[in-house]
């Protein structure tokens, strides 16, 4: 039975309320043997500490600012998650404490709208710095925005711990220009199995099989041939089939290298 990591599912989030405990069944059934969880904002910080709470040793948690969440209170939303990130062991906490794992999910995207652009670019700098203070790997999602990404992390290159380019679905260029970052490696999930992606010929030209870690981005971008429904851990199994096609090896080896890049990275 192949196992693996699900290095990014929100699974504190409303789509999960009536059946969160199935959906972790199936994910260990189906070999997901750790899921980790992003927070987007302050308030969610603490729904995925209960949740990680109630799956000590199974949900772990990653607290930050998404970038779409960068609003005219971002500096409010910061101050809050800083607080979380210095105490992560909140009162009354019985069934289990949850201590972050890294800084996420961060980063930049003016995908929709670049209305808040710079408190965008401030808002992930003063979370990057946050990785560099508290040893912490981050967990980045950047859209339309590279270029500005790049450079940010260029400044904190030799100090940073590491993390996730969260959801990659480049080209060759982009992946070698974000694997200059060595001690970062690609997030890959559903998009991979779409009829469209690129990513099955581009991965294995330039990026080595222990650069990449699984994620599903649940309950979005559920792979093929589940796409259109919600998505959940169980489905990775469908994203190791695709890698283990694209590189020409097992789905075995698949679950080993990216288990093992996973665990190395988040320190779990």
């Amino acid at each position: 039975m192949m196992h693996f990591i699900d290095t990014h599912c929100h699974l504190d989030g409303d789509e999960f309320a009536a059946d969160r405990h199935e959906v972790v069944q199936r994910a260990r059934e189906a070999g997901c043997t750790k899921i980790f969880l992003p927070a987007i904002d302050a308030q969610s910080c603490h729904t995925v500490l209960d949740v990680c709470a109630h799956y000590p040793g199974y949900c772990y948690p990653m607290l930050g600012l998404h970038p779409e969440e960068v609003k005219a209170d971002w500096r409010q939303q910061l101050d809050a998650i800083y607080q979380l990130l210095q105490s992560p062991r909140p009162l009354e906490r019985a069934e289990g404490e949850a201590l972050p794992i890294a800084i996420g999910e961060v980063g930049l995207d003016y995908y929709w709208s670049r209305e808040y652009e710079k408190e965008q670019l401030q808002a992930f700098e003063e979370q990057v710095k946050w990785a560099v203070a508290l040893r912490l790997p981050l967990m980045i999602h950047c859209r339309k925005a590279q270029n500005e990404m790049v450079a940010i992390l260029k400044r904190y290159a030799r100090e940073l711990p590491g993390g996730v380019f969260h959801c990659f679905t480049g080209n060759e260029q982009e992946a070698r220009q974000l694997l200059e970052f060595d001690r970062f490696v690609l997030g890959i999930g559903g998009v991979l199995t779409f009829k469209k992606s690129h990513l099955p010929e581009v991965l294995p030209a330039c990026v080595p099989l222990d650069r990449i870690v699984l994620e599903t981005d649940a309950p979005y971008m559920a792979p093929v041939p589940m796409r259109g429904q919600r998505n959940e851990s169980a489905f990775i199994r469908h994203v190791v089939t695709r890698l283990a096609e694209a590189y020409g090896t097992t789905e075995e080896e698949i679950c080993r290298q990216t288990t093992a890049t996973a665990e190395r990275i988040f320190r779990v």
